[in-house]
């Protein structure tokens, strides 16, 4: 499909122009000091970012709930570092931690200069699984929520990113069909795959230059994107 027919863009949030490993090591070590957790940020790091990721891939399956998700990920990580932690505290650091998260507001590089290019081309907008009060503090804390017309998050559909009704409640929202439509996003599954499903172009923000099938357009940076748009 040529992008010559494309008006709108939709966009995920968290890894794709919000840095979320960087706001989210931030965040730790803030809450950790706060709650004289002794524990070695690194070592933690480690282990709980592919934990965190696993756990948001059940949440995206239905499999699990949120607050399953944000008592869950961290037990294990702090399981399996063998740091015994009790469970209150375990609660308090997961409210804290959505508390302070949107705080930090690292965005990945190129991120407003692509943003300033294509706003005056395309109608752009974003989808994301993301808890919808801590998306919306993360866009107006980093000075990107006035690029965009539109917001639709998981919880406003009640489904998640690869599921169709997520796609097709940004499309109505947006006033816009899915062929006039592309989506740039991290996650092959739910945002590429999941957007070509219902018809939209897709582009993969390939930041961890993950082997892709060869017919997945794809970028490492977001400054390349200009090659396609």
């Amino acid at each position: 499909m040529g992008t010559n027919s494309i008006t709108d863009i939709f966009f995920d949030l968290d890894h794709t122009l919000w840095d979320f490993d960087r706001n989210s090591a931030m965040t730790f070590e803030k809450i950790f000091r706060i709650h004289n957790i002794g524990v070695d940020l690194p070592e933690f790091l480690e282990v709980y970012e592919p934990i965190n990721l696993e756990y948001w891939k059940l949440y995206r399956e239905d499999k699990i709930d949120k607050p399953s998700l944000r008592y869950g990920r961290l037990k294990n990580s702090f399981d399996k570092i063998s740091m015994s932690v009790s469970d209150e505290v375990i609660n308090l650091l997961s409210e804290d931690y959505i508390n302070y998260l949107p705080e930090n507001n690292f965005l990945f590089e190129g991120a407003f200069e692509i943003l300033n290019y294509l706003k005056p081309k395309y109608s752009l907008h974003i989808i994301t699984n993301g808890f919808h009060e801590v998306q919306h503090g993360k866009l107006d804390k980093s000075n990107i929520a006035s690029y965009f017309k539109t917001v639709t998050t998981s919880e406003m559909v009640g489904v998640k990113k690869p599921n169709p009704l997520i796609f097709h409640h940004a499309l109505e929202l947006a006033g816009v069909k899915a062929k006039n439509s592309l989506m740039i996003g991290d996650n092959l599954e739910a945002d590429v795959m999941g957007s070509l499903e219902v018809g939209l172009d897709a582009i993969c923000f390939n930041i961890h230059g993950t082997e892709l099938d060869s017919n997945v357009k794809q970028v490492s940076n977001l400054i390349e994107l200009k090659s396609f748009l």
